[in-house]
């Protein structure tokens, strides 16, 4: 009787080494996929910000040039509330003669920047995405319109409430022995530092969500430290402020405590389960 052998794995047949390295590239694929954004070099990140940043500038040119077409009735909107908070017969004054044409400018860069403040946070988003996962992708759009719109709300807020009451608290110092005549480019300055100020520190909700999102922050580690971060934003109102402790600093410390609770609603509600406590 004859005996047929038994079949080992030696005589198996086979398996190509072309569907092995195809399957082999597909794995590969599907983790470079999450982690394409960890390989790009040091200059590659240069490139990228360099290219991200003449895109932003290039769009709030964009929002200038559109804005200074109709910079009378901007001028109007942002100086007239100045002049009329002043003593009757009160005016701005300038001493220098370029001083009016570049508060022109100036303010037609100001209306250009939130302009363009949606253009500007894509180019943020499109910087930081390429470091993200796949998943974590998808939050450009939310991103990019909740960061503008607490941009411009911070701007309004800063324009009809808190440089008014600044300006006021500046014009109660008028007396019979001293007249307020103010220059019109530090009245100016003033009112920019707030709009940018507030439109910055009304990103707070934004930055929240999004730190919630990766696992780095949570909601019980921003009530745990609910304390140090009023600490933190009386200083940085105080710094910030013009007045440094009047009611501009009270006017800005307010809000951001009322963000603070409201990225910690978000943070509750769209933060990891498992976020970072530390």
């Amino acid at each position: 009787m004859a005996l047929v052998p038994f079949p080992t794995n030696r005589d198996a047949a086979p398996v190509p080494d072309d569907d092995v390295d195809r399957g082999r590239g597909r794995l590969e694929d599907d983790v470079d996929a999450d982690d394409a954004g960890g390989k790009m070099s040091f200059l590659e990140h240069l490139d990228e910000l360099r290219r991200r940043i003449i895109f932003a500038v290039a769009s709030v040119l964009v929002g200038f040039v559109i804005s200074f077409f109709f910079i009378n009735g901007i001028f109007d909107f942002i100086m007239r509330p100045l002049q009329q908070l002043l003593p009757p017969g009160g005016t701005l004054v300038y001493t220098d003669p370029t001083e009016a044409f570049l508060l022109y400018i100036k303010i037609a860069l100001i209306a250009g920047l939130i302009l363009a403040s949606p253009a500007v946070m894509l180019q943020v988003w499109l910087f930081v995405a390429p470091g993200l996962y796949s998943h974590e992708k998808k939050w450009a759009i939310p991103f990019v319109v909740m960061s503008s719109f607490f941009f411009v709300a911070g701007a309004a807020f800063s324009h009809y409430v808190v440089f008014p009451l600044t300006w006021r608290f500046f014009i109660s110092f008028t007396t019979d022995i001293l007249t307020f005549m103010p220059r019109v480019e530090p009245a100016f300055s003033i009112y920019l530092r707030l709009l940018i100020a507030f439109g910055l520190v009304f990103q707070m909700p934004t930055l929240v969500l999004f730190l919630a999102r990766m696992g780095v922050v949570s909601a019980r580690f921003l009530i745990r430290n609910f304390k140090y971060a009023v600490l933190i934003m009386v200083v940085a109102s105080a710094v910030i402020t013009p007045d440094g402790g009047g009611v501009s600093l009270v006017a800005m410390t307010g809000p951001m405590i009322l963000l603070y609770g409201l990225s910690i609603g978000l943070a509750w509600l769209f933060g990891k389960k498992k976020a970072a406590e530390s």
